[in-house]
């Protein structure tokens, strides 16, 4: 009777191999701070790297081709007051990336086409709702602008970018200093790992605890939690004799596992990344010189190990690309960026492959970087799952789209001075008692009764058509419709109000 000894499996010979050094990333100083996150992040255009600052925090941002040495002069991302603890690009926009700092603040930031040419300290959006330092930041994988981060003050807050709005709050719901937080596949739920060892599973617009499980991994070190593609969850923790550990759950039935492994005896803090395609997990320990890799399937053991990565050096973090970010062409299905304490080195994942031709069955459709629904939608109940696109012919890059934040503020908080066009946050009438440009101002008549206007509608939608005159001896007329001016365009930016709320 024949006996299949060695379980099939597409992945069995994946084999990892570090490029050559001129295509490393040289002369980096990585940070040195104490936080479990992988310091690096990385999408098909650029690599961030959180580096040591003085007098506050930075991070580099390299486009991917900037290889070689990198010049100390060479310009950062350095808005933060305090070191900072992670970073996440948008995966709807390549431009586009958060970071959280020990400032207590998230950033959101723009990069230019070509990268940086001169440090960049200004932020699109600052995003102030932490009491304590922020070591976590995430964005939804399907809603475009909806950001997640989680702090030090066991909190847990859901921002609109767009907006610059904390939307949701999950407080009272970690006793303890949270470890990691992950969107489901479609963002409709997110799992959180704690110091309490706990791994909850939190539905954040019912702002409700779906699932829990107590102890999933016995051990005092943290635990990361992440979701698979099939709803189930992927732990790494450590157990009573401080072996590390991962485990299968069903967030259905959370009490006993579906799966667990013991690894071996060190101490570093294992980090999961996913591949929602291939269903493989890789585990990248923080002072660990590995890379292990297991596919997960519907048999038991459920969770099974590949192969590892070896080499010398010891890894300080670990940054990962997504699928659209490979080279199909030569079978590569994954490509890590680890962190020494002087250099990014690249480390590309391939499966041997004799024919040239696209292999379909490494590459099924992923995750594309087009938004299933807006931030609004999601924030109203709606769920989207990922717009995917064929590898194909190659993944290409779309244009840069430039971040847009129209910030919300309360209209009953007093006298305001707008200086762009602005939405009302709740229900409040006012009238204009000044209009001006910066070189001069004109005063309104104010009981005129256009002026008055109500929730949710923009300034420029109550303004009556006007002509002013200006100090000179000529007359300006701005004629101002939904949602822009039509007459004179270039006072878009500069125009200021002053208005008296009722």
């Amino acid at each position: 009777m024949f006996r299949r000894v060695v379980r099939a499996s597409k992945f069995r010979h994946v084999f990892g191999q570090a490029v050559k050094n001129d295509q490393c990333y040289d002369d980096i100083r990585v940070s040195r701070v104490t936080w479990d996150s992988s310091f690096c992040a990385v999408n098909p255009k650029f690599v961030a790297i959180i580096i040591e600052a003085s007098g506050g925090g930075a991070f580099l941002v390299l486009p991917l081709l900037k290889t070689g040495r990198i010049d100390k002069a060479y310009p950062t991302v350095c808005g933060h007051t305090g070191p900072v603890l992670d970073i996440d690009w948008c995966p709807h926009n390549d431009h586009v990336i958060a970071s959280g700092s020990e400032d207590c603040t998230v950033m959101v930031w723009q990069i230019p086409e070509n990268g940086l040419v001169t440090p960049l300290a200004e932020p699109v959006v600052v995003l102030e709702g932490h009491s304590k330092r922020v070591g976590i930041v995430t964005w939804h994988p399907t809603a475009r602008n909806v950001l997640m981060s989680a702090g030090c003050d066991n909190l847990i807050i859901i921002w609109n970018v767009g907006t610059g709005e904390a939307m949701i709050q999950l407080e009272d719901m970690h006793p303890d200093v949270i470890f990691s937080a992950c969107w489901s596949r479609n963002g409709a739920l997110i799992c959180t790992a704690c110091k309490d060892k706990k791994i909850r599973v939190i539905d954040p617009r019912k702002e409700k605890i779906v699932a829990e499980k107590d102890k999933a991994h016995d051990g005092a070190r943290p635990m990361r939690a992440i979701f698979l593609a099939d709803g189930n969850i992927f732990t790494t923790g450590f157990s009573r004799m401080s072996e590390r550990q991962l485990a299968l759950w069903n967030p259905k039935s959370m009490e006993e596992p579906i799966s667990v492994h013991e690894l071996d005896t060190s101490n570093g803090v294992l980090l999961p990344f996913y591949d929602a395609d291939t269903n493989v997990v890789y585990l990248c320990g923080k002072g660990d010189s590995s890379i292990r890799y297991f596919e997960i399937t519907d048999e038991a053991p459920f969770v099974h190990y590949l192969n590892t990565f070896s080499s010398k050096e010891p890894q300080r973090g670990m940054g990962y690309m997504p699928k659209r970010g490979l080279d199909v062409n030569k079978c590569e299905i994954a490509r890590f960026y680890k962190l020494h304490e002087r250099k990014c080195e690249p480390i590309i994942m391939t499966v041997p492959r004799k024919s040239d031709l696209f292999q379909d069955d490494l590459y099924p459709d992923t995750a594309g970087p087009d938004c299933a629904i807006e931030a609004e939608d999601w924030f109203d109940g709606k769920n989207g799952e990922p717009i995917l696109i064929s590898l194909k012919n190659g993944y290409v890059p779309g244009k840069n789209r430039d971040l847009k934040v129209v910030k919300k503020l309360d209209p009953r908080s007093g006298p305001f001075i707008g200086w762009e066009r602005i939405k009302c946050a709740g229900p409040a009438t006012g009238k204009i008692v000044e209009f001006g440009f910066i070189n001069s101002a004109w005063h309104l008549p104010s009981d005129d009764p256009k002026h008055a206007f109500q929730d949710e509608l923009f300034f420029f939608l109550i303004m009556p058509t006007l002509t002013l005159s200006s100090k000179k001896p000529r007359e300006k007329t701005v004629a101002i419709h939904s949602p822009l001016f039509t007459g004179d365009e270039t006072h878009l930016n500069i125009c200021y109000f002053f208005v008296e709320w009722s």
